[in-house]
């Protein structure tokens, strides 16, 4: 597989939130590794979790967007 990644990721183990409303309960996430311009995150299922959401990390929240994803991690790019 070819990495495309413009900065080098750091491994983490932190938990995060992802956010799709303010209405609706925040799904826990870990973050597995992060750089300055995305992050992957790993969840009990990508099934449901749409292209572009809210992620909470380190207590900043901030709007994702989804580059790649398997059953269990999402692959996203800060915005």
């Amino acid at each position: 597989m070819e990495n495309k990644r413009v900065a080098a990721r750091t491994r983490v183990f932190k938990t995060g939130y992802i956010v799709f409303s303010d209405k609706v309960p925040k799904l826990e996430c870990t973050v597995r590794n992060v750089s300055d311009t995305g992050a992957s995150i790993q969840v009990s299922t990508t099934i449901g979790i749409p292209s572009s959401f809210d992620v909470i990390i380190d207590g900043a929240r901030r709007h994702r967007l989804s580059v790649w994803r398997t059953d269990t991690k999402i692959g996203i790019a800060f915005q």
